[in-house]
């Protein structure tokens, strides 16, 4: 197993288990406890973990990114329900853009019994997934690939976002805030979001119940700038609420 293979392996013990210790660590993955003090050193020095005598715990902190494939497996069923709900706005046809988060994987995924649509996105994870779907247009916007996230990102990709104008586009985001709205934390994917928000005649933001009363490092636009809102769950009613306020359709499963 690779260094960073096992590390990922142990950043998803820690976000379901909440503490990991050294000595089984050593054991599950046949490795020195001193490898695994070190797999621990990396995690802490990313942000990801807090080394704690014999163990590390999980830093809880909203505002730090985890690697894509670790992302990926977080509320799996949730990112499924809405992914359903999602796809079921998208016709034959259409012309889409999907953004790189892991959200947009699983819309990728239920789209599959479409026809004839242009999907346009900046994630090598939806180009592979999409890679043996037939009939399709699949448009990569290019970029600069940024580590650790398979998306590609930078000027390149805007320009490449802002040549395009498309039927729907799909972005998750890392924050909603009531006062600042759709919130990244990183600038980069923010300016993607809001090159592809300016890009659509329909805009859906797909982002389960964690996300929301949260605020991140960059704003990609306001709750203004979309016209649908699917989530996992049924928002609070102030969220309802506000929604319907700014004109925003707000799906949820039932």
């Amino acid at each position: 197993m690779l260094a960073l293979e096992r590390r990922n392996q142990i950043l998803e013990k820690l976000q379901i288990e909440k503490r990991v210790v050294v000595s089984e660590l050593s054991q599950l993955y046949k490795v020195s406890e001193e490898t695994i003090r070190r797999d621990l050193d990396k995690l802490e020095k990313e942000g990801l973990a807090i080394k704690s005598y014999g163990g590390a715990v999980i830093n809880e902190d909203v505002s730090i990114d985890l690697p894509f494939n670790v992302r990926k497996n977080q509320n799996v069923t949730g990112k499924q329900r809405m992914a359903e709900l999602a796809a079921s706005l998208v016709k034959d046809g259409d012309h889409i853009f999907l953004d790189a988060s892991t959200t947009a994987v699983f819309i990728a995924k239920a789209l599959k019994e479409r026809e004839r649509l242009t999907v346009i996105t900046n994630s090598l994870e939806i180009l592979l997934e999409l890679a043996d779907v037939s009939g399709w247009n699949i448009i990569s916007t290019g970029g600069v690939m940024q580590e650790g996230y398979l998306a590609f990102l930078g000027s390149k990709t805007d320009e490449s976002i802002r040549s395009y104008y498309v039927d729907k586009v799909f972005i998750s985001c890392k924050a909603l805030d009531r006062e600042w709205g759709i919130m990244e934390s990183q600038e980069a994917f923010g300016s993607t979001k809001r090159a592809m928000l300016n890009s659509g005649r329909k805009r859906i933001l797909v982002i389960d119940s964690s996300k929301f009363d949260q605020t991140a490092f960059s704003v990609c636009g306001s709750v203004k700038d979309i016209d649908v809102v699917v989530t996992d769950k049924k928002p609070a009613e102030r969220w309802r609420a506000y929604f319907e306020e700014k004109g925003v359709e707000c799906k949820y499963p039932v």
